[in-house]
Parts: C-alpha cells; sequence; structure tokens
C-alpha cells in the first residue's frame, strides 16, 4: 500500500504496523516498570463463599461469514488464558490487569489464531478471540463495586446477536501488552476473579469472604442501528445502576459507555424494526 495524505505509520503496511505495536509494547513494558501500582498476584485453590456475581458466554460464534477453524481456536486460546486468571485473589487496593495476569500469547505458549481487529478490519491473529474473555470479564467487573481503572472498546457489532440484544455482549478490546483491561478493587475485602470453560461455554465469577451492600445492573437507552454514508453503526448509551439491597432504591446512574460502534458483519442481517432513518 501506498502512503497516502493523512495516513498514520501504522497503516501503511503490515510491516509498519508492526513496527508501530514492538513500539507501543516495549513503552508499556517500560509504564508497568515505573508504575506504582500494586498488582494482584496471588491465588487460593477453593472458593471464596460469596458470589458477587456470574457471567458465562458463547465460545463458539456461527453463521454468515464466520470462519469456524478461527472460532474453534479462539475457544482454545480463551481456555489458555482462563487457566492463569482463574482463582486469582484482589487484595484491597490491588489491581488486576489482565495481560500481568495471562501473558504473552505466543505460539510457544499454545495460542493459535483466531479473529482481531487491526485498523478497523477483522483479521486472523495470534492469540485472537481474547477480547471474549475480556468483555465477559468486563461485565461480571461493572456488575461488583470494582472500580474499572482501564477499558478499552471496539466495535461491539461484531456479529448478529445471537439471542437478543445483550448490553456488552462485545466491544472490550485487549492486545498485548499495551492495551489492557484493568479493575482495582477499592473496597475493605478480597475478592477472588475465576474463569473457566465447560464445552462450548465460558464462565466468569467474581468472589468475596461476604457480601456487598449493593447490587448493580446494566442498562442500556436508544438502541438502534443508523446508517452514516457506507457504513452502519450500533448506537446505544450503556449505564451502571447501583441499587441499595435492603430499600431497592437506585442510587446511582452511571454512564459507562456512549456506543457508536461499526458493523462488522453483514449489514442485511440487521434487524429491519432496529434501523433506524439517518
Amino acid at each position: 500500500m501506498l502512503w497516502k495524505k493523512g495516513m498514520l505509520f501504522c497503516e501503511i503496511s503490515p510491516l509498519t504496523y508492526a513496527i508501530s505495536e514492538q513500539k507501543e509494547i516495549a513503552r508499556r513494558h517500560l509504564k508497568n516498570a515505573m508504575s506504582k501500582e500494586v498488582i494482584a498476584r496471588s491465588y487460593y485453590d477453593g472458593k471464596l463463599p460469596a458470589v458477587i456475581y456470574r457471567q458465562s458466554s458463547h465460545l463458539i460464534k456461527r453463521g454468515k461469514g464466520i470462519d469456524p477453524v478461527l472460532q474453534q481456536n479462539k475457544a482454545e486460546n480463551i481456555r489458555l488464558a482462563c487457566a492463569e486468571i482463574n482463582g486469582l485473589i484482589i487484595r484491597p487496593g490491588e489491581t488486576f490487569s489482565f495481560w500481568l495476569t495471562v501473558g504473552p500469547t505466543t505460539k510457544q505458549r499454545g495460542y493459535k489464531d483466531g479473529r482481531v481487529i487491526i485498523n478497523g478490519k477483522l483479521i486472523s491473529g495470534i492469540g485472537g478471540g481474547l477480547c471474549n474473555l475480556s468483555n465477559t470479564i468486563h461485565r461480571v467487573i461493572l456488575h461488583s463495586p470494582m472500580e474499572v481503572t482501564e477499558f478499552h472498546s471496539h466495535s461491539d457489532a461484531l456479529a448478529p446477536d445471537e439471542h437478543g440484544r445483550v448490553p456488552f455482549s462485545a466491544g472490550t478490546s485487549v492486545s498485548y501488552n499495551y492495551i489492557d483491561y484493568r479493575f482495582k478493587n477499592t473496597t475493605s475485602q478480597h475478592v477472588q476473579l475465576l474463569a473457566w470453560c465447560e464445552g462450548d461455554e465460558l464462565f466468569v465469577e467474581l468472589r468475596s469472604r461476604k457480601p456487598f451492600p449493593c447490587r448493580y445492573d446494566i442498562s442500556e437507552e436508544g438502541h438502534h442501528f443508523q446508517k452514516e454514508g457506507d457504513k452502519y453503526y450500533r448506537v446505544s448509551k450503556i449505564y451502571k445502576d447501583t441499587y441499595d439491597k435492603k430499600t431497592g432504591k437506585r442510587l446511582m446512574h452511571q454512564l459507562v459507555l456512549d456506543n457508536h460502534s461499526e458493523v462488522m458483519f453483514d449489514p442485511e442481517l440487521i434487524p429491519k424494526e432496529q434501523l433506524w432513518e439517518e
């Protein structure tokens, strides 16, 4: 590809993208080394007694234009990453880092080609598909008093909704190691993160020693698709709602994502009743 005015260096060719990525990886290593964040590192073989929230997600997506081999590879990649996360204890004041827990996604460690998004395009890449895991973790953390300290988003419209719309069914981006997902335990008790696979299902749980006084829900307003020029987008606002368990009173209605996601699947598969005029 020839350079065009306004084009970023990383967009010129696969080589320039790889150079840019290695620069960002090195920069993140330096930032991590200089950071004063205390990263969670300890594990517990058992399970803390109180379930704060649990979430499951399908590992395998099926449909028009979806490569079944890449889906199977994604499932294997997620199983490998879950083995590094399962049982992790996050003490008060500690931070969970996806990449400092999972580590490099290399062929030597068993990772395979899965779907990744590079320069706005879905392609195959080593370790692809781990955004499914980070997104499921994010959905769990949003249903807890944990504080999300680093979040990056990609398209929340990678494939058609299989069983109706679920807010944050996708959209949490991770890429080793500079695009991380992190949350901090700002509470006074230990919490435990569990992640495992059974068949074609991914499961994530957050547990604690005793229940917290509030419950948390995710709500979405104004969900629809719209065409902008030659492209289609999923548009909505997603909120985190905090409720007092005893009274049921809503204490907070917090915007967590102003969603404007490019549709990455065939627009013909968008439900007609969800497609709004510009």
